[in-house]
């Protein structure tokens, strides 16, 4: 048996209505902050569990792909703690799911928040002796221009898709190094991997996730830990509906237009892309988890643009261009008839 350091919170102020500087300097502080001495015990003759018995906390877990992900871990035996803002859509998810045992557990959590994501991982790992998986899934959108993307959108997006994974590697990692075992995987996307327009937050998020991943499972694999990068296609997820899940640029084209109705004109242009059942995403994703996959690219038919973009970079951008030109010729057409007072046909 061996006894494993727990991390030590930050001791920086709770976050705020702070200025930005001082929000980023409570951030590297407790980025920095060393393991303590406080303890837990674990059997070294242990391995990762794939899945029955298993230990994973999946942020994000209230809705969309974390809600699929919590569900089939679920089903396939693992002790799963489902970590979100949205507690009363967690604490639903739980009850349903504890009906014949306790399987979840579902807590409050903000991942821009570097002390709360470690005392939730640390509680996981004291609770069961293990930690199995992290999936750092929490995420939100940006839709417009570079250009129309203001400083706000930028850090909010920033702060829960690259430092929302961060702290939870942060956290995950030290332990599964000890323990000698573990598996982290982080929530990219297909814009992290193509060329793409209208999602210039989103996509810079996206690419450095992919970047970490494939940097830390290099060097986690002489530890023992797996690393993998999701990067889906489109599913259909909360992020087309705003609030929490997404930002909706201000632009020249959505002025004079009602925020439902540039919604709902958004939703049309995203069901033309087939979005998949994130349940249907995470029973395939988990399959490719299990088989200890760097890059899950779920569905399949994205990978042809994938491979595009490497065989030519260019010829990806060229892609992208057009892409690019069609939709938005469709959403100002679309739109100038809703500024107009014409109505959408359903």
């Amino acid at each position: 048996m061996r006894h494993l350091p727990t991390s030590r919170r930050s001791r920086g102020p709770k976050r705020g209505a702070r200025p930005r500087s001082e929000r980023t300097r409570s951030r590297r502080a407790a980025c920095r902050a060393a393991p303590s001495r406080d303890t837990f015990t674990i059997d070294m003759n242990e391995k990762l569990r794939t899945y029955r018995g298993g230990v994973a906390v999946v942020t994000g877990a209230a809705s969309g792909i974390g809600r699929a992900l919590t569900q089939e871990l679920v089903s396939r035996g693992s002790h799963v703690v489902a970590a979100d803002l949205e507690i009363g859509a967690l604490e639903e998810l739980a009850e349903r799911l504890n009906g014949d045992g306790l399987k979840v557990r579902a807590v409050e959590l903000d991942v821009t928040d570097h002390e709360q994501v470690s005392a939730v991982v640390r509680r996981a790992a004291d609770e069961h002796g293990r930690l199995d998986y992290i999936f750092n899934n929490a995420g939100i959108g940006a839709a417009g221009s570079v250009f129309d993307h203001s400083l706000d959108a930028w850090e909010r997006v920033i702060d829960v898709n690259l430092y929302g994974v961060l702290h939870g590697i942060r956290a995950a990692y030290p332990i599964m190094r000890e323990q000698g075992f573990g598996h982290i995987v982080n929530t990219a996307s297909m814009a992290g991997l193509i060329s793409s327009g209208l999602a210039g937050a989103y996509a810079t998020t996206k690419y450095a996730v992919v970047g970490l991943s494939k940097t830390l499972r290099v060097e986690a694999a002489a530890e023992g830990v797996r690393v993998s990068v999701f990067c889906p296609g489109v599913i259909r997820t909360a992020i087309i509906e705003g609030g929490k899940h997404g930002i909706l640029l201000d632009s020249p084209e959505t002025r004079g237009v009602g925020e439902s109705d540039v919604r709902r004109t958004l939703r049309g242009e995203f069901e033309k892309t087939r979005p998949m059942d994130p349940n249907a995403f995470a029973t395939k994703a988990l399959d490719q988890v299990a088989a200890n996959r760097a890059i899950v690219v779920v569905p399949g038919r994205w990978k042809a643009l994938w491979w595009l973009e490497r065989l030519s970079p260019s010829l990806g951008e060229r892609f992208a261009r057009i892409v690019l030109g069609r939709t938005t010729r469709t959403l100002q057409e679309k739109l100038s008839r809703l500024r107009a007072g014409a109505v959408e046909p359903s």
